[in-house]
Formats: structure tokens, sequence, C-alpha cells
């Protein structure tokens, strides 16, 4: 009857006396016996690391992946059947795992002991190293991430501390952070390793840059800034003009989400100029768009549609993520113009593009823009259509789940439901909390301090 915190503490501190009792009993003793067995020993020389590569990774082993992490293994699927029938693994949700005390007996000590887990994370890296573009067909390859990345961050904790001096393993961190960035945002436990890195040493901008996006992914804007602010100082430092305008640009956004809308047009403007020096249209144009988003928010509407129709034409049909994004931009200017048409007309152009290429991040908030368009006019019912439809595309995104769940407690609040609101809104207030994002869990409770009011008034009300 232990909960989980209970049995977790049991276990490290018996789990020795678990695995050395006496030997008739011995769970030692046990595990050798499988692998002495005619059965095992049958299964050729490479089981027994098998097994230690199993032990290794936190997730174990996804059955779809056998050919492309043991390609040189001869009869993998059938070595793994017999693992399994002599109960020294077991199958769970696709992957084939271990109980804790036959992995704290078969995993490697040293990981450099092993040549096939070696390997085997080398053909975890190599698969990182496609590049995550929305624009081209290799982008739903890389949602692989999604289900492994457990997996893929504690080979590089492992890595970063066993080969820290290796340039290598720090540009496969940048590439696990975009994946990640992209497919299921979320913070690494490497970020103190990746700022502890020195000044000079070669991918620490590039680390701190995306790691920055991955802070700003989950509503964290403060933290984000600051990492970006170290990265631009160390590019400037560098010559590098075309990363340092790249930087300017993340930051300005980040600015906009801190409400600095100065620092925010000023960074985004030397960004385009930079793009402009460097004959650089495409970039010149996610700098104008990024301008654009800057404008709307600082109620500078006529200048945000310049900007955005600019970025439009620079992308001229090459970026269509870009294309998508922007006429998100524009169907948020006419909404605050009150030209409700005109938005929505917006939003389709945008949501036609991003449902031919299956970009859930942009389906999500097109949906979500919408429903907040249905709902400023009160039309509810289309509203919770589009906050439905929203949801369906969250997937595994946290940030995305609360912003949700936070609009759709809004709608509840206006329609009168206040009882059902409550709920939604602490559960948003929750997930925000959870992830670091506090101007979120700042809003969450200005809406839930509505709701309560209004649960207040209807009871003196009745009263």
């Amino acid at each position: 009857m232990w909960d989980y915190d209970r049995l977790s503490r049991e276990w490290d501190e018996h789990r020795v006396q678990v695995l050395r009792t006496d030997y008739t009993e011995s769970l030692i003793a046990t595990i050798e016996l499988s692998l002495a067995s005619p059965t095992f020993r049958e299964l050729g020389p490479d089981a027994r690391d098998l097994l230690g590569v199993v032990a290794f990774l936190p997730q174990g082993i996804n059955e779809n992946n056998l050919d492309w992490l043991f390609p040189a293994i001869s009869g993998r699927r059938t070595i793994f059947d017999k693992f399994c029938a002599l109960s020294l693994t077991h199958r769970s949700d696709g992957f084939i795992t271990m109980l804790a005390p036959l992995r704290d007996y078969l995993r490697p000590k040293d990981p450099a002991s092993s040549s096939l887990l070696e390997t085997t994370g080398y053909h975890y890296f190599i698969r990182l190293l496609i590049e995550v573009d929305p624009d081209k067909p290799s982008y739903e390859e890389t949602r692989w991430i999604v289900s492994e990345d457990v997996n893929v961050e504690h080979l590089l904790d492992v890595f970063t501390t066993n080969d820290a001096n290796s340039d290598g393993v720090w540009f496969i961190c940048c590439y696990f952070m975009e994946h990640l960035y992209w497919h299921k945002r979320r913070l690494v436990v490497l970020g103190p390793k990746l700022e502890g890195l020195p000044d000079d040493h070669r991918f620490k901008p590039q680390c701190l840059f995306v790691l920055s996006k991955l802070f700003n992914s989950v509503g964290n804007s403060p933290e984000s800034k600051r990492l970006l602010v170290c990265a631009l100082k160390l590019w400037r430092e560098r010559g590098d003009d075309s990363s340092v305008a790249i930087t300017l640009q993340f930051l300005a956004d980040v600015n906009r989400l801190l409400s600095c809308f100065v620092e925010g047009i000023q960074q985004a403007r030397e960004a385009v100029e930079i793009h402009k020096l460097l004959n650089d249209g495409h970039g010149q144009a996610q700098a104008l768009e990024t301008l654009a988003w800057l404008f709307v928010d600082d109620e500078q509407l006529e200048a945000a549609e310049e900007a955005a129709s600019q970025a439009i034409d620079l992308y001229d049909g090459g970026d269509q993520f870009g294309v998508c994004k922007c006429h998100r931009i524009l169907g948020h200017i006419y909404d605050s113009k009150d030209e409700t048409g005109k938005a929505i007309d917006h939003y389709e152009i945008a949501l036609g593009i991003a449902s031919s290429f299956n970009w859930h991040d942009q389906q999500f908030w097109i949906h979500h823009c919408m429903a907040m368009v249905f709902l400023n006019e009160g039309r509810f019912d289309h509203a919770h259509a589009q906050i439905e439809r929203a949801k369906s595309h969250v997937g595994n995104d946290l940030y995305c789940l609360g912003r949700a769940t936070q609009l759709y407690s809004c709608i509840l609040f206006r329609e009168g439901r206040l009882e059902e609101a409550k709920p939604e809104v602490l559960c948003a207030a929750d997930v925000f909390g959870k992830l670091g994002a506090a101007k979120d869990v700042g809003d969450c409770g200005e809406i839930l301090r509505f709701i309560e009011e209004g649960m207040e008034m209807s009871v003196a009300s009745c009263e």
C-alpha cells in the first residue's frame, strides 16, 4: 500500500539487500542462472551487451527502432523475444525494458566499457542531425524524438560528463534541444552544463541560444532573455554578424512577451538592417515578422500591417511556414481593428497552409486565435468549436495545453458557467506553475479573481 515516493525511498535504501540475500534465494543468483542457461548462450556473444544497453537506457529500447539501432546484430528481433521469454526483459508501451533490480545489476558501470552502448549512442546522435525545418519533408521524420527524448537526454548527460572536451557532443546537444523545441517543448537537465561551458567554447553561444528558445517556449521569458543577452554578447565578440542578427530577432520577440516594446522594436530593426547588409532576404523577412508582432502588441497597427506585408513579399512563397505566421499576424491586426471578417479570412489562409503541411503548433495557435475572436463577439458555440479543434493539436506541448485550458475557462466564465470555469483555470495555473511560466500564472490568478467575484455576487443575489 506504499505510495510512489515511499516505494522509491525504500528501494533506494534496500536495493542491496534485495539483490544479496541467501544464495538459494538470491536475485543475483537467479539472474546469473538465466545468463548461464543454454537458451541464453545460444543467443550469441552480443546478448549480454544488448541487455546492458536495455538496462542503461531509462526507457529501454523502442521495438520499432531495432533495425537502425543495432544494424550489425543479426537475428536481433529473435534475441529480444528470447530475453522476454527468459523474463530478463518485458514489453511496455512499445518498449523493451526491465525491472529495476535487473537494471541495477546489468547496467554498465562505465558506459565507455561497452562498445555496443557507445555505438548505440552514436546511432541516436546521427539521427538527431536531421535539420528540423517545417518547410521540408523530413520534418515529420524528426518527430521520433517525442517518444525517445528521455533516452537521448540521458545519453547526452553521460556523454557530456565523460567526453566534455569533445566539440561534437555539445553540437549534438543543440540539435537535441532544437528537436524538443519543435516537437516536445520542455526544459532539459543539461542546462547547468551548457551554461557552465567556458565563454571561449566553440558551441557555448549556440547552446545558450537554443536553451533560451526552450525556456521561452514554456513561458519563462525572463530566463530566456537572460540567456539570449549572454549569447548575443558572445556572438558580438566573435564578429558573427549573421548570428548576432538572429539572436537580436529572438531577443526582440522575448522583449515583446515581457512588454518591453521600445527595446524589442530597436532590436528587431537592428536585425533587419544587419540582414539587409548581408543580403539575406529570408532573414530580413523573419526579422520583419518579429517587428510586426511588436507593433501589434504596442498597438501600432498600421506599422504592424506594413511590416507583415513586407515580410510576405520577401518570403515570396519560398517559406510557407513564414507566410503562414504572417497571415496569423494580419488576422490579429484586423481583429484588433474590429474588422472581424478580414481577420477570419487571414486566419483561414494561415490554417490552409498549416493543415497542408500538418503543422500542429500553427494549427493550435490559429484555432486558439479564432476562438478568441468568436469569444469577443459573444459567439460561444463557435468559440467552443475552435478551442476543441485547438486541443486536438496540443500533442505533448504542456504550454499549449495550459493556454487552451485557460481560454476554455474564459469561455465558460463569459457564458456564466462559473462552477465549471473555476477548476479549468486552476488546472491551467497548475500547468503554468510547473513550467515556470510566471506571467501566465498571474493571468490565471486574474481570471480566477473575476470568477470568484462572480460566484460571490451570484450567491449574494440569491440571498
